[in-house]
């Protein structure tokens, strides 16, 4: 039984992020017949932190803000899971987040668990010394919560290789001096001067991209003239973008948090990307596009639509709408559960997003290695071994998406929840 059978027994009314995935946790323990006992450990996260910590304002008022970290489960190794600045975030969301980080790192066979964390903040009302303060105290009150070998952060939505850097900065100088260089790997996706990965700005992106690609091949499916659309230009979208192209395809559409455009007849991704760093990093106003309404995005005409920003924005409401034949999600949780119900009806094919985006954590797990190990990796080495353990993984959850005759949520779900299960029947549980 697939995923979105086991969901229809379960209708309930519209929720956040949350909700999406306890539904789909539920649907995939019940087709894996998960032992209830580990059920129960699953369904739940080890640690939930809420903290709020004061920061001096460069005119000399002190605020406070709400930092979050939520640890979901460890039983394959350190927790691992970035770090948002977004107005939106809360417990709920975080706690979503962690979850389905367990699942990616489990079924990208990392030795690794989930966590999420953040602050409720939107960094474009603060300049970049007040958001270094923000970032530091926000480390320091973490404290111990966090740690190369406990609980290993990385960079999401408005955080980036310099937030990285102060977070490790601000870690390693608590440790005593003989110390510091042993708490580099604390975060990953640092800047390359500071223990950072070549590559590593891309390797979600090149992750999407190299999803479409091997689905395309064993569709038997050229990329060469084939349609995509965006949602969100930032790091992921903008390389899956680039390296779509790269293949033949043509973007006709593209959306962020400043506005929609599209152009049928293709919007150079490099052009883009240009016009985009002289506009406040916003897509809108780009001349050789028209205005689209928000609302309409999703009903571009395209092959390919690559959500690659929030979460829940295929809803119940556009998916009806949607044209393409192949999303790839590129963000976490983009589509609801009623959503993908609708689109699997309607013959659309879903890469899910524990596989689909998995490419980041992955290079995420290569940075921590080089750093642990005092290793240097050049950039056409990490693209190899990124392309490499993708393609493994996704031929595992292709397979047995065909051999048990269902969709590749479903699949990915099985493998992932399947391989924890094993570690805790073998492991056992304490006491």
């Amino acid at each position: 039984m697939t995923l979105t059978k086991e969901l229809k027994k379960k209708k309930q009314p519209k929720q956040g992020m949350l909700a999406n995935v306890m539904k789909q946790f539920d649907a995939a323990a019940d087709m894996v017949d998960l032992n209830p006992n580990i059920k129960k450990i699953l369904a739940v996260t080890n640690n939930e932190l809420i903290i709020h910590f004061p920061v001096r304002m460069d005119n000399g008022d002190v605020e406070i803000f709400k930092g979050y970290r939520v640890q979901h489960n460890n039983a394959l190794g350190p927790y691992k899971g970035g770090l948002r600045y977004h107005p939106t975030i809360d417990i709920d969301s975080v706690k979503a987040l962690a979850m389905w980080m367990t699942w990616k790192t489990s079924l990208a066979g990392l030795p690794y668990g989930g966590a999420k964390g953040g602050i409720q903040i939107d960094p474009k009302k603060y300049s970049n010394a007040e958001l270094e303060r923000i970032t530091r105290r926000f480390t320091y009150a973490l404290g111990e919560n966090i740690g190369p070998e406990h609980d290993i952060p990385a960079p999401d939505v408005n955080t980036n290789a310099q937030t990285m850097a102060w977070i490790a900065d601000t870690y390693m100088s608590t440790k005593a001096p003989s110390e510091r260089s042993k708490n580099q790997h604390v975060v990953t996706g640092k800047p390359i001067g500071s223990g950072g990965l070549e590559g590593r700005d891309r390797a979600t992106g090149y992750g999407v991209f190299l999803t479409i690609k091997y689905w395309a091949k064993n569709k038997n499916v050229s990329l060469k003239d084939k349609t995509f659309i965006v949602q969100g230009f930032g790091n992921v979208g903008y390389w899956a973008a680039h390296f779509l192209e790269q293949e033949g395809a043509k973007m006709v559409g593209v959306q962020d948090a400043f506005g929609s455009i599209g152009n049928a007849k293709g919007i150079p991704v490099e052009t883009l990307f240009e016009y985009t760093k002289n506009n406040q990093g916003s897509v809108e106003g780009f001349p050789k596009s028209m205005s689209i309404v928000k609302d309409d995005f999703f009903t571009l005409d395209c092959d390919i639509c690559i959500p690659a920003a929030l979460g829940n924005q295929i809803t119940k409401e556009n998916a009806p709408h949607i044209k393409a034949f192949l999303i790839a999600e590129g963000a976490n949780g983009p589509t609801t559960v009623e959503a993908e119900k609708i689109l699997l009806d309607r013959g659309v094919t879903i890469i899910p997003d524990i596989l689909c985006n998995s490419g980041g954590v992955i290079g995420s797990y290569f940075e921590w290695l080089q750093n642990r190990n005092g290793e240097l990796w050049e950039l056409d080495e990490i693209l190899v071994k990124i392309d490499k353990k993708i393609k493994e993984v996704f031929n595992k959850v292709l397979n047995t998406s065909e051999s048990k005759h269902i969709d590749m949520r479903s699949a990915a779900y099985f493998l992932a929840i399947e391989r924890i299960e094993k570690a805790y029947v073998q492991r056992g549980i304490f006491p």
